[in-house]
């Protein structure tokens, strides 16, 4: 009988070092925190692979021999960056297990918990056994349930079969991105934009098309600009009300006036991510792209419960559109990952009863999130060179802090560019917050005022006491 190959992995014992050491013949990769903190920087980069050969032990009839495997990665996984908000708040959330005293405000995650009603049902699904797969495209329940919130309150007729429940707004974008897109299109997104966006496009090998929009316009895309970059390959606009990172809010006059633009170009759809709907501050109102005039029919509509009612971790989000295209973001799913936790449809069956844009519950939270934003606002405007657009929805404020680029911080060195300011931010300050070049606009940096008033408080205190030696920045 011929003896079989058959590849060996011996595993070897982790080690973490904070110098380069070599152990007999062995090296072991130092791990170091250089300055005080990590620089924001590397985790732009994905870490550069030595060689795209690992060697592995073969064995043969008694002998042995090495064999490469190769180990490199598809062009279009290297194509995408990872997400710089994830990167950030993790090594935040490490640093603060670390004892490091840092303030937060990096995630878009509501610091509320789901509210009483939501959590209690998806206890009750646990408890009567409903834990097994539902339907790939959701349950009938939750489909009718989200179809009669869009009837209600956002003026749009669909059936359950023109709903597809995933799991989370983010894999309902994705989804719907590389169902539509085809090699070379063109996918148009404002600036700043949230960040995954561009690498949607690229994952779907469609060419992200950048228009920059202005503080002073309140970060709006100018419609004459949108009509100026369409062209044969334009396939899909993505539009974000109440939008992340800026907190701005489209106008139903604006929308208008974009829709008579998409309206003369027959290949182009629209993507609206209306996530943050319920998180609005009068006398702003939200309008669905799809409830303009012959836009219904190339819109499709997002959606979600993370943000409105803070359920962050359940993972539920939505797409609404035509069958036809709601089909082929099913047929995508089927193969991905089928159905979303049937726990997390129940609660959020419970979510959609609890009245008109979240009830009595929601409002409370929105009401929290203007009191925050109204400091913020008054906190940083009384700071020399900083630019405001102040939000009207979301829970995001975009600061224009680049008149302080070229000042040299003592100890730090020089502040380039919204990268650099973070982390001078971070080391200085002990303050999280995002950089703007990871949402398309160098000029800024986001903070999220997902947190409560006293830590937002303890937050600005910190970053004036380490921004105003600063002013006014003497470039060297």
């Amino acid at each position: 009988m011929a003896a079989s190959s058959f590849t060996t992995f011996t595993p070897k014992p982790t080690r973490l070092c904070f110098a380069d050491q070599s152990i007999g013949s062995e090296c072991f990769r130092s791990v170091s925190f250089p300055s005080r903190f990590h620089s924001l920087k590397s985790l732009e980069s994905t870490r550069q692979v030595q060689s795209s050969r690992l060697d592995v032990i073969v064995r043969a009839g008694g002998t042995s021999e090495k064999m490469e495997v190769d180990i490199s990665l598809s062009p279009r996984v290297n194509s995408v960056k990872p997400s710089k908000t994830v990167a950030i708040t993790d090594q935040a959330t490490a640093l603060v297990q670390a004892g490091v005293p840092v303030i937060r405000l990096a995630a878009g995650e509501p610091d509320f918990d789901t509210p009483a009603v939501i959590a209690e049902a998806g206890i009750n699904a646990i408890r009567e056994g409903y834990t097994r797969y539902t339907p790939n495209a959701g349950t009938l329940e939750v489909r009718s349930a989200i179809c009669h919130k869009l009837k209600e309150e956002n003026g749009l007729s669909y059936t359950p079969d023109e709903i597809l429940v995933s799991n989370g707004a983010k894999q309902s974008i994705l989804q719907a991105v590389l169902a539509v897109c085809s090699p070379g299109d063109e996918v148009i997104i404002p600036a700043p934009f949230w960040v995954s966006y561009p690498e949607m496009a690229r994952l779907a090998d469609a060419t992200p098309v950048i228009l920059p929009t202005l503080i002073s316009e309140n970060f709006l895309l100018d419609p004459k600009l949108l009509e100026s970059k369409l062209t044969e390959k334009s396939r899909l606009l993505i539009l974000c009300s109440p939008s992340n990172p800026t907190g701005s809010v489209y106008s139903r006059k604006l929308l208008e006036e974009i829709a008579q633009i998409v309206a003369r170009h027959p290949r182009l759809l629209v993507l609206s991510d209306e996530i943050y709907e319920h998180i609005i501050y009068a006398p702003a109102t939200h309008t669905s792209f799809a409830a303009l005039p012959g836009m219904w029919e190339r819109t499709l509509t997002v959606n979600g419960f993370s943000k409105a009612f803070a359920m962050t971790g359940w993972r539920l989000g939505y797409i609404a559109g035509p069958k036809h295209f709601v089909a082929a973001c099913g047929k995508i799913q089927s193969q991905f990952t089928s159905g979303a936790s049937s726990i997390s449809q129940k609660a959020a069956v419970a979510a959609l009863g609890m009245g008109y844009a979240g009830g009595e519950a929601v409002s409370t939270m929105v009401k929290a999130f203007r009191e925050r934003r109204d400091f913020l606002v008054k906190s940083f405007g009384e700071l020399e060179g900083v630019k405001i657009s102040e939000p009207q929805g979301a829970f995001y404020l975009f600061l224009d802090f680049s008149s302080y680029y070229g000042a040299e911080a003592e100890g730090f060195g020089i502040i380039e560019n919204s990268e650099s300011l973070c982390r001078y931010l971070l080391d200085q300050a002990q303050v999280a917050l995002v950089p703007g070049d990871a949402f398309g606009d160098d000029k800024c940096i986001r903070i999220s005022y997902a947190a409560s008033l006293s830590t937002l408080h303890a937050a600005v205190e910190r970053i004036k006491k380490a921004v105003v030696p600063l002013w006014p920045p003497v470039p060297v």
